[in-house]
C-alpha cells in the first residue's frame, strides 16, 4: 500500500537478501571496501567527566562520588548504572546539566564540570555504554560485530564518531562551539579513513540524532569535498521532524523505562540538553496538529506553539534558544548532496498525543494516544520530511521500511542488519541502483 504519492521506482540490479547474506560485504577474496563510520544517536556513546574546584556539589555524596577515578580525575559519567540510586541520580543530573549563556549565545557545561569524549575514531565507546556491564548496556555492539563478520576491520575500514550528545547545532548566524568542533573532528576522520583505504569515499552510517548531525555535516560541506569523500549516507531511524515523545520528556521527565528512577529528578537535566530541543516536533512536519492537552491550563499545544508549551511547563529559559537557534534547523531540510538510504521502523506503537490532567505536568499524562512509528519517532517524522528529496533530480534516495522494528531494535534486528549488508554489498561490488521508495 502506497503511503505517499511518490513515484515508485523498482531497484535495478539489487542483490537479493539471500545472495547478500551469502556474499557479505567483505567477500572472501580480499575485496576492497569503502570505509564505514558509525555515528551514534543521543546517549549512544560513553561520556567522561572530571570535577574541578569550581564544582559546587549539592550534597556531600556528590562531592565524593565516584570514589574511584582514573588518571587526572576522569570518570565515566555516561553511563554509570549506580545513578539509578536516588542520591546518585541527583549528582548525575547536576553534572549532566547544560546552561545557556545568553551573552555568548551558546551552551556550556555546569561550573566545575569538564567533559570529554574518549577514543574518537574507535567504535569501542559506542558498542557498550558500560564495558563492565555489557549484557545490559550494549548499543552498537551487534551492528559493529555484524560488520566485522562481513569483512570490516576496526581501525582500518570501520570507525566510530562519538560525540557529546547533550549539545546540538545552531542555525546560521549563531555560534555552536561544541557542535561545530565535532563536525570538524568528523571531517578529519572522514578524510583519514578515505586516505587509509586507497582514496575510497566513506559510508556514513548514523542512528537517530546522529542522522541529524550527519545531514548538517554534509549540507555544510563544499560539494566537491562531499563528492570526493562520502559515498553514501545510511540513516537508521533518523528523527527528521522530531518526536512527540520529546514533549513528555520536557513536561514530566522521561526515564526511558529505567526502573526506580523518579523522572522529576532528571527532568531539569533533560530540559537543559540542547539536543533535546533539537528533537522537539517541528512545525513543518506536525503543523497545527494537537500534540499536548493541558486540562489545568485549559490549553492545547501543537508544534507551532512550542514556545508557549515551554513557558507553561516552567521552562522559560528554553524559549529563546529554541526560537532563535533550534527551530530554524527544522524549517528547511537541506539535501545531503550524496546518495542516501533511510532505514525506518514502522508499525510500533509511538506516542502521538498526550493529555495532562488537573494535577499539572509534574504528575505525568493521564492519557496517551499512540500512532504509527518506531516506538520513539513518529512515522510522519521518519518519512515525511524526506519526500521532497525523492523528487529532486540531483538527489538519490532509497527508503526501506522495516515492519515491527523499533527505534533501538534497528541496530540489532536481523531484517535491519540484512538490509545494511545488502546496501554495503551493492556499494562495494559497484552494483548500480536507482532511487526507490519501498512500502
Amino acid at each position: 500500500m502506497e503511503r505517499y504519492p511518490l513515484r515508485m521506482v523498482v531497484l535495478l540490479a539489487m542483490l537479493s537478501l539471500s545472495s547478500c547474506c551469502a556474499s557479505s560485504a567483505g567477500g572472501g577474496g580480499g575485496q576492497l571496501l569503502h570505509p564505514v563510520i558509525l555515528i551514534p544517536g543521543s546517549g549512544g556513546n560513553q561520556l567522561e567527566a572530571r570535577l574541578t574546584d569550581d564544582y559546587r556539589p549539592s550534597s556531600l555524596t556528590c562531592r565524593v562520588w565516584p570514589l574511584v577515578r582514573g588518571r587526572g580525575g576522569w570518570f565515566r559519567m555516561w553511563f554509570e548504572p549506580s545513578v539509578v540510586v536516588a542520591p546518585l541520580t541527583r549528582c548525575f543530573a547536576e553534572r549532566m546539566m547544560l546552561y545557556y549563556d545568553r551573552d555568548a549565545d551558546d551552551y556550556r557545561n555546569a561550573p566545575g564540570v569538564h567533559t570529554r569524549v574518549s577514543e574518537f575514531g574507535s567504535t569501542s565507546t559506542l558498542r557498550y555504554l558500560d564495558p563492565t556491564l555489557k549484557v545490559l548496556t550494549g548499543y552498537m555492539d551487534v551492528l559493529a560485530s555484524t560488520l566485522e563478520k562481513a569483512g570490516y576491520e576496526e581501525g582500518h575500514d570501520l570507525f566510530g564518531a562519538p560525540y557529546d550528545f547533550r549539545y546540538g547545532l545552531a542555525a546560521p548566524g549563531h555560534p555552536s562551539q561544541v557542535g561545530s568542533a565535532y563536525l570538524e573532528r568528523l571531517r578529519l576522520l572522514v578524510e583519514s579513513a578515505c586516505a587509509a583505504n586507497g582514496g575510497r569515499p566513506a559510508i556514513l552510517m548514523a542512528h537517530s540524532l546522529g542522522g541529524l548531525y550527519a545531514l548538517q555535516f554534509l549540507a555544510r560541506a563544499p560539494p566537491a569535498w562531499r563528492a570526493a569523500h562520502v559515498k553514501r549516507l545510511v540513516t537508521l531511524s533518523a528523527p527528521w521532524g522530531g518526536s512527540v515523545q520529546e514533549m513528555l520528556t520536557f513536561a514530566s521527565g522521561n526515564t526511558l523505562g529505567v526502573p526506580f528512577v523518579d523522572p522529576t529528578l532528571i527532568r531539569d537535566e533533560q530540559r537543559s540538553s540542547e539536543s533535546n530541543l533539537w528533537l522537539l516536533p517541528t512545525p513543518k512536519v506536525f503543523g497545527n496538529t494537537t500534540l499536548v492537552v493541558s486540562q489545568r491550563h485549559n490549553r492545547t499545544y501543537s508544534a507551532k506553539n512550542v514556545t508557549q508549551f515551554l513557558n507553561d511547563i516552567g521552562f522559560a529559559d528554553g524559549v529563546e534558544p529554541y526560537r532563535a537557534r533550534i527551530r530554524p534547523l527544522g524549517e528547511v531540510l537541506p539535501e545531503p548532496g550524496v546518495p542516501v538510504t533511510c532505514l525506518v521502523g514502522t508499525g510500533v506503537d509511538t506516542v502521538e498525543s498526550l493529555v495532562f490532567g488537573d494535577e499539572g505536568f509534574d504528575a505525568g499524562p493521564v492519557e496517551v494516544v499512540y500512532g504509527d512509528g518506531d516506538g520513539t519517532v513518529n512515522l510522519a517524522s521518519l518519512m515525511g520530511p524526506i519526500k521532497a528529496w525523492s523528487d529532486s533530480p540531483s538527489q538519490v534516495l532509497e527508503v526501506v521500511e522495516l515492519p515491527k522494528v523499533s527505534h533501538m531494535g534497528i541496530l540489532k534486528d536481523k531484517s535491519a542488519l540484512d538490509q545494511i549488508l545488502r546496501i554495503l554489498d551493492s556499494i562495494n561490488l559497484n552494483a548500480t541502483s536507482t532511487t526507490t521508495y519501498q512500502s
